[in-house]
């Protein structure tokens, strides 16, 4: 209890959540009579990062980071837009799409809606769309950040449940469809429903041909990730590499991308990198101790008198995941909450690569539900809008991937299939 409450007095004090975990596992030694672990910290906390497959985070966040600089984004907009922007309410698809395609280089939520807000909320308005609708829609394609491969939660997961990073990558695709089909229903409807979405505007062809092509080269960078790594010819990290090579070879050729840039760049990715990377190696030591306590089998017993359903197990998960997130950052709650529910999740037999996307699809709804939810506060500002039209406008959104989240807890399929069949 002393533990618990130093965590959170800490954390609402705003000390950085990495100093909070850290402090919340040496009181939780020191209250258990097991100040004479003190010697085995350092040890818990380095080891917890000689893991190959944190490699992949720098790469990955160097991906985005290029993406951003070079101006590679704003082309898949310009993508998104002919593909899908003839149709009524074509902006808000093109929105989707978009996120779809930025999903699967920018890979985190946060920076997703960050990005996209700056750019489809203010494309949305000037032609015609709502303010609040066209901040909905950004925010709730923000959340396929997490989900459609490369996933730095993915990453993050894949670490602290010692599970392969690849399948947990492949089984974020078929979700991700999932939820933009379902996004994709909500926008058809609110049109349907006479809402007054803009019509669609197309593109004669010389200009259309020339945006395809312009944008090609940006979209194949998901797609040389994504099957790189079900052909089994790359690994994550590798993948990540290439994909870097990749965006720094257009951004060069697109003459968007100066050497200049490279510094800044670089710097960010190292401060996300040793951002994270603390907050795994704190997050270690808390485990560790809980373990040695034998707080993570206690759980078990606990979760075994309350229900021996794997299906109402990851119901309860879902609304606590979902709830933490709205108080903590999305990488935050995975580091501290998934070794203590691993236990569980071996007892009750539930597949950890299913699990682990029912954890981060429900983790990052957090991010968008109020009090706190970071995501609506981007859009808020991005757009200049109150925080209750906002989120009124995007209860029908969330809604749906709320019903998307309960269907892949009940269908383990969703998750476990494609792996299965492309990396057997």
């Amino acid at each position: 209890m002393t533990a618990l409450l130093t965590f959170f007095l800490l954390l609402f004090a705003g000390l950085p959540i990495f100093g909070v975990i850290l402090a919340g596992a040496i009181v939780f030694l020191q209250t258990n009579d097991l100040a004479v672990l003190y010697d085995s910290i350092p040890i818990q906390f380095f080891g917890s990062l000689e893991i190959n497959g944190l490699l992949a985070i720098p790469l990955f966040l160097l991906v985005g980071e290029i993406m951003n600089k070079a101006g590679l984004t704003s082309r898949l907009v310009a993508v998104a837009e002919v593909l899908v922007g003839r149709m009524t309410g074509g902006l808000a698809y093109a929105n989707l799409v978009t996120n779809a395609m930025a999903a699967s280089i920018l890979g985190s939520a946060v920076a997703q809606i960050g990005v996209m807000s700056k750019v489809m909320i203010p494309e949305m308005e000037r032609k015609g769309y709502d303010r609040a609708f066209s901040g909905a829609v950004t925010v709730s394609a923000g959340l396929l950040g997490p989900i459609i491969p490369p996933s730095m939660l993915m990453i993050i997961y894949g670490v602290v449940a010692v599970q392969p990073i690849a399948p947990l990558f492949i089984a974020g695709v078929l979700p991700g469809v999932l939820i933009i089909g379902a996004l994709g229903i909500v926008i058809l409807l609110t049109s349907l429903l006479g809402k007054g979405l803009p019509s669609g505007v197309g593109h004669d062809l010389g200009p259309r041909s020339r945006i395809l092509f312009e944008g090609l080269a940006p979209a194949l960078i998901p797609l040389v990730v994504i099957v790189g790594i079900m052909a089994g010819v790359m690994t994550p990290t590798e993948s990540g590499a290439v994909a870097s090579i990749i965006a720094l070879v257009l951004g060069f050729a697109y003459r968007e991308l100066r050497l200049a840039d490279l510094g800044p760049i670089l710097l960010t990715v190292a401060l996300g990198t040793a951002t994270i990377t603390g907050l795994i190696a704190a997050a270690s030591v808390l485990s560790w101790a809980l373990a040695f306590q034998g707080v993570p089998d206690e759980l078990v017993a606990l979760m075994s008198g309350l229900t021996d359903s794997p299906f109402v197990f990851l119901l309860l998960v879902i609304l606590a995941l979902m709830v933490l997130g709205m108080f903590l950052e999305s990488i935050s709650v995975l580091i501290v909450v998934v070794p203590l529910l691993m236990p569980v999740v071996t007892s009750l037999g539930i597949d950890p690569i299913h699990f682990g996307v029912v954890c981060t699809v429900a983790t990052v709804m957090g991010l968008v539900t109020p009090p706190v939810g970071p995501g609506l506060y981007i859009a808020m500002v991005a757009a200049d809008i109150r925080m209750g039209p906002l989120f009124r406008a995007t209860v029908p959104f969330l809604v749906a991937v709320l019903l998307c989240i309960v269907l892949i807890a009940a269908v383990p399929a969703l998750s476990t299939w494609l792996p299965g069949l492309t990396l057997g």
